[in-house]
């Protein structure tokens, strides 16, 4: 019924909503659903269109839909338009109102005789009826006074006053700053949006018989199979199960060199293949799918504020009382009018708090361009101060594709029976050694016996225990045998273990490779200020010190628990001065993400609940993303810096000279405004700079 308020997800206490198709400005909606009884308070986004409710009911009453529909007056005409298309309506507008001041400006110039009544001139007349949303909103906001109800004072004062040159350029140069604005967050939802569209409304089903029959993409269910040709965007989320081709991940991953895929490789909605065709079983649709997830978590990060963008925004609020105070102070001394507009159209408010939005903003776009999804600008500012680096081992450092190099017998088994009881034990586990056992078996062409799915125990950590032809198998780590009480040999410390009813008859010697890049981007987060590096495994030491003498950590800690890496990496956080960042991918980095500072899902392997803890989101197996995200963050929180001294300093200027009178209030709005473009523009260099990559 109510197509324009949908509820996203709703909590005790807090709802977030969905507002569609809303022209209304943020502070006006916030007003309207704040006056809603039962509503305690709401924060409104633009760029997301999204609000956050926080109500006194325990549960959302599906009636307060009605309420928010009615007060905002929205009639639900032409819902197709999408957001983007609504946006780049309202810049077009802004466009056509700045031609049609221009337009009179230069009639007025050209006319032998001006009005005698100022207010009444080509370029007053065309200026109140430009900016008559902004006047409507100053006046909405007297009682609690936002820049906008500065800038309708100076508007205002500037016709009053005769002065319909002043009331131009004031006009001309705040609606540049905010087609700027505008353009920033539009290029900022555009990476997110026009990247990762799915856009697929047909699929090619394939039936129980064999046959490919084109139907309509929602027909699509979990478990069906579908074929993808060259040249097709991927529907659904899956893993291959026939054919191979090259697939364009670029979308999900960040990735620019197509990935080949085959069967058992698993393929994400919005990637195209470029090359060949592919057969796939659709794992997700819908709202499950990791396109959707991604644009979910960026949505959500809009909402997160740094603490420098929440204290730019309370310096904002307390200095638009400011700025009406000196005001007033100016003509109470002087009592000269060019004075006092002075003070009204030079402010802090526009700059500072478009200082810090535009550049967070930007930043959260350029990282989902590269297939990193950070989460909010809290989390930026956290990672800019980053100074040292945990990573897990196992599918991180290493490329978590483990290969058998060798396999050790005893008590009489052979090479292939020792695999084959290792194969069944595994079969249904996710974890890379699994996986190269697994490999390794089916290169080897050997039967795997059948296993007692109701006697499997996962062992987190440690391996699996199943029986196997009604015999107990035992695989996984030294300790995992130990604690089983089977006698092992005291020369051979890491490996997998293979045990049947309590005898010792095999062991793995497994064998992982450093990913590419790994170490140089460690290098270039050491010269981005990360003073410290360590590596947490749950391998045994002798594993650890191979991986360790290969890369550039300061120390590794080896044979840890999940439960140890998160005790691990609290202990850290304890130390003054540290601020660190866990890397991970799995279940078993869960708990340590979640207590690092930043915690990190590297891979195109990580698990949902990795996703769910971490604060930032690598889609990419690339370790150079981890330094490039770094070095973004460091430049966010650079940009903000030089953004706000560079608003204070030149409009400190401008309003001492603008109170004294040395120049006119047209030179100041020129300069106030002028400034305000120039953090907006120093914001929007990084969408499109890319020092990341030496």
């Amino acid at each position: 019924m109510f197509d324009v308020c949908t509820v996203l997800h709703s909590v005790p206490g807090r709802t977030r909503l969905r507002l569609n198709h809303i022209s209304i400005q943020p502070s006006v909606i916030e007003a309207k659903i704040r006056n809603i009884p039962g509503i305690i308070s709401v924060t409104y986004s633009k760029t997301t269109n999204t609000a956050v409710l926080y109500h006194k009911y325990h549960y959302f009453p599906k009636k307060y839909l009605a309420y928010i529909h009615s007060s905002l007056h929205v009639k639900p005409a032409n819902l197709s338009t999408n957001s983007k298309k609504e946006a780049e309506g309202t810049v077009k507008e802004q466009a056509k109102e700045l031609g049609l001041v221009l337009g009179a400006y230069v009639l007025e110039k050209m006319m032998l005789t001006s009005h005698p009544v100022a207010i009444l001139t080509p370029t007053s007349l065309a200026v109140l009826y430009a900016s008559r949303s902004i006047i409507k909103k100053g006046i909405v906001t007297l009682k609690k006074p936002t820049p906008d109800t500065l800038t309708t004072a100076s508007l205002l004062a500037s016709l009053i006053k005769g002065s319909p040159k002043s009331a131009f350029i004031i006009y001309f140069m705040s609606t540049i700053s905010e087609i700027l604005t505008e353009y920033t967050m539009n290029r900022t939802r555009g990476f997110v949006k026009e990247m990762m569209q799915v856009d697929t409304s047909d699929a090619w089903l394939v039936t129980e018989n064999g046959q490919e029959i084109k139907v309509a993409a929602d027909y699509v269910k979990k478990g069906d199979k579908i074929v993808v040709f060259q040249g097709e965007k991927i529907p659904f989320d899956g893993v291959v199960t026939n054919y191979s081709g090259h697939v364009d991940q670029s979308s999900i991953t960040g990735e620019y060199m197509p990935a080949h895929v085959s069967e058992g490789s698993y393929v994400y909605a919005g990637s195209i293949v470029t090359n060949g065709k592919i057969m796939l079983e659709v794992d997700k649709i819908g709202e499950d799918l990791t396109v959707n997830r991604m644009i979910k978590l960026i949505e959500e990060a809009q909402d997160k504020q740094a603490s420098i963008q929440t204290m730019s925004e309370q310096f904002t609020e307390k200095m638009v009382p400011v700025s009406f105070a000196l005001a007033a102070a100016i003509y109470l001394v002087t009592k000269d009018w060019n004075r006092v507009l002075n003070m009204l159209v030079i402010d802090y408010v526009c700059g500072v708090k478009l200082s810090t939005a535009t550049a967070i903003s930007a930043s959260i776009g350029k990282a989902a361009r590269k297939g990193i999804l950070v989460k909010g600008g809290q989390t930026l500012e956290t990672l800019s101060k980053v100074n040292t680096v945990v990573f897990d081992k196992t599918g991180t450092i290493t490329e978590g594709r483990p290969t058998v190099k060798d396999i050790l017998t005893y008590n009489g088994y052979l090479e292939n029976e020792v695999l084959a009881y290792a194969a069944s034990a595994e079969e249904h586990s996710s974890h890379p050694i699994a996986e190269a056992i697994l490999n390794e078996a089916s290169s080897r062409k050997i039967h795997i016996p059948e296993h007692h799915d109701h006697t499997l125990e996962n062992i987190v950590g440690k391996g699996v225990s199943v029986y196997v032809n009604d015999e107990h198998v035992i695989v996984g780590s030294r300790t995992l045998l130990e604690d089983f009480q089977i006698e092992l040999p005291t020369n051979v410390k890491s490996g997998v273990f293979v045990a049947k009813e309590k005898k010792l008859i095999g062991i793995f010697e497994i064998e992982d490779q450093v990913r590419p890049g790994m170490n140089r981007s460690m290098n270039q987060m050491r010269r981005s200020g990360v003073d410290e590096m360590i590596m947490l495994t749950g391998d045994y030491k002798q594993s650890a010190q191979e991986i360790a003498d290969r890369i550039s950590v300061d120390e590794f800690i080896a044979e840890a628990m999940p439960q140890d890496k998160a005790n691990f990496v609290q202990s850290l956080n304890n130390e003054e001065k540290r601020v660190t960042m866990m890397v991970g991918d799995g279940i078993n980095d869960a708990p340590a993400l979640a207590y690092a500072d930043i915690g990190v899902t590297l891979g195109a392997k990580k698990t949902d609940i990795a996703i769910e803890t971490s604060d930032i989101v690598i889609h990419s197996d690339n370790p150079m993303l981890l330094a490039e995200v770094v070095q973004l963050s460091q430049q966010s929180m650079s940009t903000i810096k030089q953004n706000i001294v560079a608003t204070l300093l030149i409009n400190t200027a401008a309003i001492t000279f603008g109170s004294f009178g040395i120049f006119p209030p047209m030179i100041g709005a020129a300069i106030h405004n002028a400034a305000t473009i120039g953090v907006v523009l120093n914001s929007a260099k990084l969408l499109v700079t890319d020092r990341g990559r030496k």
